[in-house]
Formats: structure tokens, C-alpha cells, sequence
């Protein structure tokens, strides 16, 4: 159940379920609940960062308004089917409000951010400390007041604080105290601009806030979801504007997350930097997207994926940047000293270089979803798919690094050859469902070798489930999938004894690991938290066995560990209640988002992918002219 009501004692606590997502799908910030900014990067989601306390000390930058003192309390949320948010602090003299928010913004290099201080009951002093960092908390900028607050200037970075609340200098931080009373307002504005440009000014802040609040609720009610189904509705739209503030809206690329190097393992080294596009989240997102009624976002995506992968086919990447960059080099920032002592602070993928066979599928599968969703026809992309499928062809037989970027050596691992065949199988129902050309009898013996040597090679008879990689008895939560795109018939053996196999090995107090690391090929040997996409996928195969019971129950369950905003990390540890990993994580929301809709329709997405036409699939029939992409 989402705590979003509950009251909490105000604490400077460095808990990731502390902060919550504001954003304007340029950029965004993490806010805590003490009223600190945490984290900013400006002007993208993937610029270097201003506000860097998050992965240090204070003294990499921060913003934090908050009345003086400890409040005797604080509670927050978001304005309903909005990313405003509202901080209420208590103390002895009185109540103020904080709102948060970001307007939105057109050009890719103009991010503001608006917070305005409201009285809401007795007398309260406030204090606010701006201490702007740029480059990753290292660069400490030039500041000069202004007439309207100051201005701040580092190399090619520049912001300007609008105010009129009093403002000091102080060992390199500007500091301002100030009272407000019940009824007054005392708004922040922190514009940025490049250093050579003209600076910009948010004209209005109560306007911006009306403005942005009335564009965000608009937004939500578009949701599709089942009105009847409050709680889980809520849920689904908060995960359904978390997506869309993780979109990059010139582009239309969504990124996996706002932040880098937050850590699976607390102390551990598994940080890695999430602010990219990975085309594995591709097709799961589009079904969110299309099932919610979201068909302008799951266009926007779809033609950002075109545009990424256009090129020769062996130079198909993982991952890409907003615009679809290919170059993400990654390197380690030094002077961070890391979420708890989790180092090294990373910035940038490494796992960009990697091969990934099960990428071929994704796309492929997205593809495939965006002709059975009857998105608009894209000039030359089936052409772009069978030149993807010649290569393949080549290839599918290699090993590879399977879907969770593990940094040792290749492996045959099952869920790639898996995927290999999901491509192949794309491509023959491309062309028996809506006549498109291509070479269908090589793709069906190409499809059928692959399903063979799965059957014969990754599935281990003896505990009676499909196994990580060829020769191993290791489980992976990936094989949960197996089911959903189609491999085998929901009731299969093979299928059933896979889905017992990672309740037995896999289930850590309700939840998913994504495998066991000392059982594996992982070089990192260091336990982890519960992977929490992997979660929504077991649910997904509680439904598509009809056991919607347990898909209920679990889905409860997963609805619970979201903080009090309905926020969801990438992982959750069960033994301390937190959670950890990169955060808000895009692909946990989007597993909450299909969960939802497979637990109310009957063709919901897991069986949409598996390849069976569902509502608001609608196929208009084969060898239509309207479908050749």
C-alpha cells in the first residue's frame, strides 16, 4: 500500500526512499524529504552534475530549504496525477508548505527549477543553503549579486538564483534566512543557461505552478487503466509519470534512471550509470505505453529506436544516449566519495562495448508490437529488420553477455538464444500475418534450429527447468519470460518446471534475486537485493498459469516496498527494508505498469506478447499496405 498519507520524522536521512522525482523531460532532480536537491544535472539527464551531494558531502552541492531547526514533523506528496511536489513541515511556531517542481521546457538546454515557500499556519523561520558545484561537485563557480538574486558562472555553465528573499555569502555557499507567515509565499527560481547565452527568467512562479499542474493532471487522465481499481490505478499513473519524466522529449529516448552509481550491493562496486536508453526495455515499455493509451509516447520511442540502431547491424549496441550516442565511454569520478562508501562513482557504461545476442529480439519484438499496436508505418524499417536477421543468421550461435551485463566471460546463456529465436519468430509472423517480403522458410529453419538446441542444450532434466547457460544448473530470473513470448504453451512442463524451480532457488522473503552471483559466471561474487522487474515477471507468470492468487498477492507485495511518492529503485532488500540500486528505476515501473494490466485484462501484455493479438492490438489483417515497416 503506498504511504504517501503517513507522517515521518524530518531527518537529514541519506535513505534512497528518502527522495522523490521532479523533472520537465530534459533534465531532473532528487528531492529529499529533509528539502535538500541532491542530485541535478544540467542542462540534460546526462550532463555533468551540479548538485552532487547524493554521491558525497554536502560540499559537492546541494539546495536545501527547510524551517530552522528540527521540525517536529514532515510529510509530503505529490498534487495528485502530477511530478509536484508538496513538503508540509510542523514545528512549534507553525506550518510551511514547500513545492517543488520543474516547468517545462522545449529547448534541451534551458531546465529551471521553481520552489516556493508557503505559510500555512503561526510564524516560521526558514533557512535555505545553495551550494552550487559543478562538474560532479568538484567546480566551485564565480558568484555575483544581482538585482534579482545572483548569477553563477563556471566555464560553460551558468545559473541564476531569482529571489527576493535576503541572501549572504558564506565559505563558498550562499546562505538566507527569512520568516514567513500563514497566506505568504517567498518563491525560488535557479534558471540555468550556457555561460555565452542571455540568462532567462521564470516570469510568474504561482502561474508556472498552475500551468505545469494543470498540463500533468491533463496528462494523467488520459491513463486507460481500470477506474473501478483505485489503488491499483494510482499506482499505475504515478509509474506512468515517473516514465514520462525519465523521457528525453526532444528525442523521445527514455533513460533507465535519473542517477549513476547508486549501489546494488550497499559499500559494494556494483554502481553503474543508469542515465542512458537500453533496447532492452524496449518492447516491455511500448506494451506499457500502448495498453495505458499512451500511443504519441510509444511513437516518439519507436522512432527513437529506429533512428538509434540505423547503421550496419554488427554495430548494434546495448544502450544509447538521449539522441541515440553510441560513444559512452566510462571512467570514474574520484573526488565522490559514494552513496554510504559505495565506490567507485562511475560515469558513463562500459557495458555500451558489449555483445548482447538477446538485443536482436528486443527490437525485433518491439517491431513486431508496434505492428500489432497499429503505431504509423515507418518508411524503411522492415528493410532495416531483414538486414538485422542476415546478420544475425551469423551469429546467434556465438556466445555472448547475457541480459545482465555481466563483466567476465562469454557464456551461451539461455535468455540470448532465447531472444535469438524471438527474433526469427517476429520476422515469420511479419510475413504470414501482414504479407511483408522476405526469405520466411530460411527465418522458420533458422527459428526451429534455435528452438531445438534451447530444448536440447539449456534445459536441464534433472531439476526439471530451464537453466542460465548451456552446461550450467544455475537459475536466472530472465527464464521466467519464456512463457511470455511465446516459446512454449503456458501449461508446459518445461515452462511450469522453470517457474518451481526459481520459487525454489530464487525466491529471497517473497521476492526475486536475479540469480544467485557465488552459482554463476559473475566475476562480482558480492550478494545483492531482490531485482524487482524480476518480481513483476514471476507475477506475470502466476497469470499466464491462472494462478491469480499468487500474481495478486505478489503484486501487493511489490506494491508495498514503493516509497511514500510510489517510487521504485531497482532493487529491493528484504532483510533491511530498503531500497537500492539507481533510482526512480524505469523498468521496475514499467513491470508495475503491465502487472497491473495483466492482472485485469484477460489479453493483457504477457500474452500480447506471446504473440496473441489482445485489446488494443487489433490487427486489420495480412498483406495490408498500411503495416510494411
Amino acid at each position: 500500500m503506498n504511504r504517501s498519507t503517513s507522517e515521518a520524522p524530518a531527518s537529514p536521512g541519506r535513505r534512497i526512499a528518502d527522495y522523490g522525482l521532479i523533472g520537465n523531460m530534459i533534465s531532473a532532480a532528487l528531492v529529499g524529504r529533509d528539502g535538500s536537491i541532491d542530485w541535478l544535472c544540467l542542462p540534460r539527464f546526462d550532463s555533468p552534475a551540479c548538485f552532487a551531494s547524493l554521491l558525497g558531502t554536502s560540499e559537492n552541492g546541494r539546495w536545501r530549504i527547510a524551517p530552522v531547526g528540527a521540525p517536529v514533523c514532515s510529510r509530503r506528496r505529490y498534487l495528485p496525477g502530477t511530478a509536484v511536489i508538496e513538503t508540509t513541515f510542523e514545528t512549534a511556531d507553525g506550518a510551511v508548505e514547500l513545492i517543488d517542481f520543474m516547468p517545462l521546457a522545449d529547448d534541451e538546454e534551458r531546465s529551471d527549477i521553481v520552489r516556493i515557500v508557503r505559510g500555512k499556519r503561526g510564524r516560521v523561520s526558514v533557512e535555505m543553503e545553495l551550494v552550487l558545484r559543478f562538474n560532479y561537485g568538484l567546480v566551485v563557480p564565480w558568484v555575483r549579486r544581482r538585482d534579482y538574486g545572483l548569477s553563477a558562472v563556471a566555464g560553460p555553465d551558468a545559473v541564476e538564483l531569482h529571489t527576493q528573499a535576503p541572501l549572504e555569502g558564506r565559505n563558498m555557499k550562499t546562505v538566507s534566512r527569512f520568516e514567513v507567515e500563514e497566506g505568504q509565499s517567498v518563491p525560488f527560481t535557479l534558471s540555468y543557461h550556457r555561460s555565452h547565452q542571455t540568462p532567462h527568467f521564470v516570469p510568474d512562479r504561482e502561474e508556472a505552478l498552475k500551468y505545469t499542474v494543470s498540463w500533468w493532471q491533463e496528462w494523467s487522465k488520459r491513463c486507460a487503466f481500470d477506474p473501478a481499481r483505485e489503488g491499483w490505478r494510482d499506482a499505475v499513473v504515478r509509474s506512468l509519470i515517473t516514465l514520462k519524466l525519465l523521457t528525453f522529449r526532444p528525442t523521445g529516448g527514455i533513460i533507465a534512471a535519473p542517477t549513476t552509481s547508486l549501489p546494488e550491493t550497499p559499500g559494494g562496486g556494483r554502481n553503474w550509470d543508469y542515465r542512458y536508453c537500453w533496447l532492452r526495455d524496449s518492447a516491455l515499455t511500448l506494451y506499457a505505453l500502448l495498453n495505458a493509451g499512451y500511443r504519441e509516447e510509444a511513437e516518439a520511442w519507436r522512432r527513437w529506436l529506429l533512428r538509434s540502431i540505423a547503421g550496419q547491424p554488427n554495430q548494434l549496441r546495448i544502450m544509447y544516449g538521449l539522441a541515440g550516442e553510441r560513444w559512452l565511454p566510462e571512467h570514474e569520478i574520484p573526488w565522490l566519495a559514494g552513496y554510504g562508501g559505495s565506490r567507485p562513482v562511475r560515469i558513463g557504461n562500459g557495458a555500451a562495448e558489449q555483445v548482447q545476442l538477446d538485443i536482436f529480439g528486443e527490437v525485433l519484438d518491439t517491431l513486431h508490437t508496434a505492428r500489432e499496436g497499429v503505431l504509423a508505418a515507418a518508411p524503411d524499417a522492415w528493410q532495416l529488420q531483414k538486414v538485422m536477421l542476415e546478420h544475425l543468421v551469423d551469429i546467434w550461435r556465438k556466445p555472448d553477455q547475457g541480459i545482465w551485463e555481466m563483466r567476465g566471460p562469454a557464456r551461451h546463456f539461455t535468455h540470448s538464444k532465447l531472444m535469438c529465436w524471438v527474433s526469427f519468430d517476429r520476422a515469420v509472423k511479419a510475413v504470414e500475418r501482414y504479407g511483408l517480403d522476405g526469405p520466411v522458410d530460411r527465418w522458420r529453419q533458422e527459428r526451429d534450429a534455435i528452438h531445438a538446441e534451447i530444448c536440447a542444450k539449456g534445459f536441464d532434466p534433472r531439476i526439471g527447468s530451464f537453466v542460465q547457460s548451456y552446461g550450467s544448473t544455475a537459475l536466472d530470473a530472465s527464464l521466467l519470460l519464456f512463457s511470455q513470448v511465446g516459446f512454449l504453451p503456458d501449461d508446459h512442463p518445461h515452462i511450469l518446471g522453470t517457474v518451481e524451480a526459481v520459487e525454489r532457488d530464487l525466491l529471497q522473503d517473497g521476492f526475486v534475486l536475479r540469480y544467485r552471483p557465488a552459482r554463476t559466471v559473475d566475476p562480482c561474487k558480492q550478494p545483492e537485493g531482490t531485482f524487482l522487474a524480476c518480481s513483476f515477471w514471476l507475477a506475470d507468470a502466476y497469470v499466464m498459469s491462472k494462478r491469480m492468487d499468487k500474481a495478486q498477492a505478489l503484486f501487493e507485495r511489490l506494491l508495498s516496498v514503493r516509497n511514500d511518492l510510489g517510487l521504485l529503485a531497482e532493487e529491493y532488500d528484504p532483510a533491511s527494508g530498503v531500497l537500492l540500486g539507481n533510482f526512480p528505476q524505469a523498468f521496475s515501473h514499467v513491470g508495475l505498469v503491465n502487472t497491473a494490466f495483466n492482472l485485469v485484462r484477460a489479453a493483457g501484455p504477457a500474452r500480447q506478447r506471446a504473440a496473441r493479438t489482445g485489446p488494443g492490438f487489433s490487427s486489420p489483417g495480412p498483406h495490408s499496405s498500411a503495416h510494411h515497416y
